[in-house]
């Protein structure tokens, strides 16, 4: 696998090169190729350089290993990575800052940014969407890529608003933000590999923004939009060269895929999603970027999910509940990403699809009872959030119990104490995605007790 990747790994590794600059030597553009060992082995070379006394330009080496900072964040979910990211932006923009070096300083600024939306992204922390747009409405005039950037990062910021409550009007309107920005990032893109890789990278944002929005509105012609601008995105891709990416945008158009075939009922979608995920999933380790592997893995388990769903394939769900389970074990480090919460979510309603369509209330046994071990194991004290997630799986077990039998309405007594204990725990930790998924089970069980 990425044979280029391990040429360029063996020619890091020789000692004819210099290390005072990390092993990219500053080129972003070749962080796609790292493993995440080799990644953290650039990022501390980063900082070496950038505290270096004889340092031409530590202003440049601090942005430089806030980049990299970022891209170990992104590959493994670390807080701590992320804020060190942050960190380094804030030091590289205040000293750019002082020294009146205005594009630098915006550039800067934008990763200061970047950081904050990776920071929501993961953990699902909408606060800081406010700080994004202040820090890059200023930088927005910019004319350089900088101020494309801006542009693209504040579009992002409008379809996150439509995402959650909009319409097709603010879904369009967002969208429409992204052209001028991304034209000029295409442009800009043909001399400078980086900002390629960026240009592709925000078209997969634009596309996550207009998948998610037609599977809400159950607008077809939006979904269809996201996946020409994955193919726009792939085809500016070589991914000899930048593997990781397409990989990412290969699984985002396989998750399109399965979006589609949801709203459509296509069999033939369905199994084309799968197989996209699958392709994707081959060329992504999880030495090279865990949280990659692990969100494909929850895709794929979508995708089957969407594929059990149109053809009644008891088999489908079975694959599905095997790639929710690998999520999990990938997602044990990081139980606070908000990626758990879907995992979570997916994993529980595909055994109660699998269960009801065997007739195998066994499969709900099984889940339950290793749920039941889980439980004894764990120490609430120590190990609050994995036993909080534990709670919650198994007061889902409960409630599909009863919606599949139609019987044991005690249960959903213990479903309402685990939720109850589960949301206290993730509001104390602050988990607002894992909270929502505890605080959804509650309100339909009064619902339920309602009728």
């Amino acid at each position: 696998m990425f044979e280029f990747g391990r040429e360029l790994r063996r020619a890091f590794s020789a000692p004819a090169v210099a290390p005072r600059d990390g092993l990219s030597g500053g080129d972003a553009a070749l962080l796609d190729l790292l493993d995440l060992g080799m990644l953290k082995a650039e990022a501390r070379a980063a900082d070496i350089a950038a505290g270096r006394i004889s340092a031409k330009d530590p202003a440049a080496r601090q942005l430089d290993a806030a980049i990299v900072w970022r891209e170990i964040a992104r590959r493994d979910g670390d807080p701590v990575a992320l804020r060190k990211a942050a960190a380094c932006a804030q030091a590289a923009a205040d000293r750019f800052e002082t020294d009146g070096r205005a594009a630098d300083t915006a550039r800067a600024r934008v990763e200061q940014a970047f950081c904050a939306l990776l920071g929501a992204d993961l953990f699902g922390d909408e606060g800081l969407e406010a700080a994004v747009s202040a820090t890059l409405t200023p930088v927005a005039a910019d004319a350089g890529s900088a101020g494309a950037l801006a542009l693209c990062g504040l579009a992002g910021l409008a379809g996150r608003r439509a995402l959650a409550r909009g319409g097709l009007e603010d879904a369009l309107a967002a969208a429409g933000r992204f052209e001028a920005p991304l034209r000029r990032l295409d442009k800009a893109g043909k001399g400078n590999a980086a900002l390629r890789l960026i240009a592709a990278e925000q078209r997969g944002i634009l596309a996550d923004i207009l998948a998610g929005c037609g599977a809400r509105l159950k607008d077809q012609p939006l979904i269809d939009c996201a996946l020409r601008e994955l193919e726009t995105a792939s085809a500016s891709l070589d991914a000899g060269y930048e593997p990781l990416m397409a990989a990412r945008i290969e699984a985002q158009a396989g998750a399109a895929r399965a979006l589609l075939a949801e709203l459509t009922g296509d069999t033939a979608a369905a199994a084309d999603g799968v197989e996209q995920l699958t392709r994707a999933l081959e060329t992504v380790t999880r030495d090279h970027s865990p949280l990659d592997w692990t969100r494909i893995q929850a895709m794929l388990g979508q995708a089957l999910q969407v594929l059990g769903e149109a053809t009644d394939a008891p088999r489908a769900f079975e694959q599905a509940l095997r790639c929710f389970d690998r999520a999990l074990v990938g997602l044990k480090d990081q139980p606070a990403l908000s990626l758990q919460a879907a995992v979570a979510a997916g994993r529980a309603n595909c055994l109660g699809r699998l269960a009801e369509l065997t007739g195998d209330l066994a499969v709900l046994d099984a889940a339950e009872a290793a749920l039941r071990t889980d439980l004894a194991a764990r120490q609430p004290a120590s190990e609050p959030v994995a036993w909080a997630v534990s709670q919650l799986g198994l007061a889902r077990l409960y409630e599909l119990r009863v919606e599949i039998t139609g019987r044991g309405d005690e249960r959903l007594a213990g479903a309402a104490l685990a939720y109850d204990a589960a949301l206290d725990v993730f509001a104390e930790q602050g988990l607002r995605s894992l909270s929502e998924l505890a605080a959804e089970g509650l309100k339909r069980l009064r619902e339920r007790a309602g009728r």
